[in-house]
């Protein structure tokens, strides 16, 4: 018999400006939500260490100095350790009916032993992720890393062991998805109304919140009542513990201000993994110009 997690807390992440012509709502690495291991930010974006990139809707177009180049359209994920560091760059494209590219990115840190491994991409199609249907197919869940009733995701793709879930529910279904015990693990809510949690522990959130499950537990549940007019829909993310010290400048994250210091001056020095970086220009990034 599983145990249910009990909410820790739930908390709307709210819109700000990021970039050129980018909005984001982040939730993880703001005053609301730090030190929550392996998770070190959560955006939420839409725009007329290593990161987890999922596409909602639209295209992005990406490259890197080391020649690395590609695209992600709807639904794709893209995968990518900076590790000893690595100089990217990322473009939405112009959709032809005029909406807005809109996705999640997430930030886990690496663990201590390979934060100075070498660089690496790793992209996920739509057309890979194990797709099923549970509870009368009430609810259907998107299998992009993990375990979830007996169906296995494609392969690991982060270093950092990481699960994640895209769920919807339709009015009147309820889903319990295992955990595994220790991990954190939070839910961020993309659209309808949810209810998360049993008894008298239960907790409905609406569009664009963050829920934090507390560790204890090996579940967690969810449901949409019949009445609803709409589906709720949220992304589902645990993610093992890191034992380690966070220390975050920018996109430099490592584990004292001693390393943060040496990875400034590789990087502004082109040294250390940073020689390619020296007259490297986005050619992508032209389009913004």
């Amino acid at each position: 018999m599983s145990t249910p997690r009990a909410i820790r807390q739930a908390f709307l992440a709210v819109e700000q400006s990021e970039g050129a012509g980018a909005r984001v709502r982040r939730s993880i690495g703001t005053s609301k939500l730090r030190n929550f291991s392996p998770f070190l930010m959560l955006d939420h974006f839409s725009v007329s260490p290593e990161t987890i990139t999922y596409l909602l809707n639209g295209a992005v177009d990406h490259e890197d100095f080391a020649g690395n180049k590609g695209t992600i359209e709807t639904g794709d994920l893209q995968f990518m350790t900076a590790g000893k560091g690595i100089m990217h760059a990322e473009m939405p494209r112009q959709n032809p009916d005029g909406s807005a590219n809109v996705g999640m990115q997430l930030w886990v840190d690496l663990p201590e032993k390979l934060k100075k491994c070498e660089p690496r991409y790793r992209d996920l199609r739509a057309s890979e992720i194990p797709n099923i249907d549970v509870d009368d197919k009430k609810v259907n869940i998107k299998i992009i890393s993990g375990q979830s009733h007996g169906t296995d995701s494609v392969q690991e793709l982060a270093y950092t062991p990481v699960w994640i879930f895209d769920i919807t529910v339709k009015p009147g279904g309820k889903v319990t998805q295992a955990l595994p015990v220790g991990w954190n693990a939070f839910a961020y809510t993309l659209s309808g109304s949810t209810t998360f949690g049993v008894g008298k522990d239960q907790t409905t959130v609406g569009q664009y919140h963050n829920v934090v499950f507390e560790q204890k537990g090996d579940s967690v549940s969810a449901e949409v009542e019949k009445t609803s007019g709409e589906d709720g829909r949220f992304i589902l993310v645990a993610g093992l513990p890191l034992d380690q010290k966070v220390v975050q400048y920018g996109p430099f994250v490592l584990t004292s201000q001693e390393e943060v210091y040496q990875a400034m001056l590789d990087y502004q020095s082109h040294s250390n993994g940073f020689e390619r970086a020296a007259g490297w220009r986005s050619e992508i990034g032209k389009t913004m110009t």
